[in-house]
Formats: C-alpha cells, structure tokens, sequence
C-alpha cells in the first residue's frame, strides 16, 4: 500500500499522532489516529519519534513525514503533559531569535533540538549542483568608493615586529 501524509497533528486526549493522507492506489483521503503509549513528561522526544517513524505498523502512514515534524509533535505532548498550553509551547519551541541566546546555558536536550533546527534550514537554503539556479563560481565587483573600516594594525608595517 502506498500513502502520502497531506497533514500531521496532535490529539491530546487520549495521546495521540493524527495523520491525513492518501491511498495513492484510490486517490482517497484518509485519517490514521496512531496512539502514543508509555510516553510521559520525562520522556525522551527524539527516541519517541524515531520509535514512531520506523515502527512496523505505522511506518508506512509517517514515511513522507520528516523526523524533525515528528519530534516537534511529541514536545508538544510531552510540554502539555508538564501542564504548558499549546501557545506557550509553541512559543518555547521557536525560542529567541538566532543571535539572542546564549547557546552554552542551554542543556543537551535543548542544545541538540537548536543544531537539529539550524541543520534543517541551512539543508532548505542549500543549494546543490543540480540545482536549476546554482553557479559554481559567483565573482563580485566591489566599487571603490565604498567606505573601508580602518583598524589600528593598519598602521604598523610588518618590519615593527
């Protein structure tokens, strides 16, 4: 059988991973409520999610469904079961932006959920050599009027030191 996920969500109660998609054979669109069981506000989001993505039963519903969207949905469960609501986990997910934080305070889990968001974004803008709009070498003009910083090694010659 052959299935595409069109769209992936939440059920909170009872826990659960919703996923719409199509029977590529019918052309029908169709719902799979897969339950999350022995998951608890301790657990561990990315093992919960590959565990999902590759089980034998409902691997064929999450195959076109990226690991990342998978973990996102069990932080969502696993930040309601430690009592947040939907919008503050949503906000807790997005974080501060990109230069406001200092990386070294967060911990390991947090630390990795950030490098796994910078992969997945620097892997969207990449560009490849079969890429329609890629060029290999790009040379750029700089004009000559433009304003140069100074910086006081500038001054020194090589021979003061």
């Amino acid at each position: 059988m052959s299935t595409v996920a069109k769209r992936c969500g939440l059920k909170f109660d009872p826990p659960s991973i919703v996923v719409i998609y199509e029977n590529e054979n019918t052309g029908k669109m169709r719902k799979r409520v897969i339950p999350v069981r022995n998951f608890s506000q301790y657990s561990d989001c990315s093992r919960a999610a590959e565990r999902l993505k590759y089980h034998v039963r409902h691997s064929v519903y999450v195959e076109s469904v990226s690991l990342a969207q998978l973990e996102r949905l069990h932080l969502i469960l696993r930040d309601h079961l430690r009592g947040l609501s939907l919008e503050e986990s949503l906000a807790a997910q997005r974080g501060p932006g990109p230069n406001d934080e200092d990386l070294n305070k967060l911990s390991d889990e947090e630390l990795n959920r950030r490098k796994a968001q910078m992969d997945e974004l620097f892997e969207r803008h990449r560009r490849r050599k079969n890429d329609p709009d890629f060029v290999y070498d790009i040379e750029v003009e700089f004009p000559e009027n433009s304003a140069r910083e100074t910086c006081s090694w500038d001054n020194h010659s090589d021979d003061e030191f």
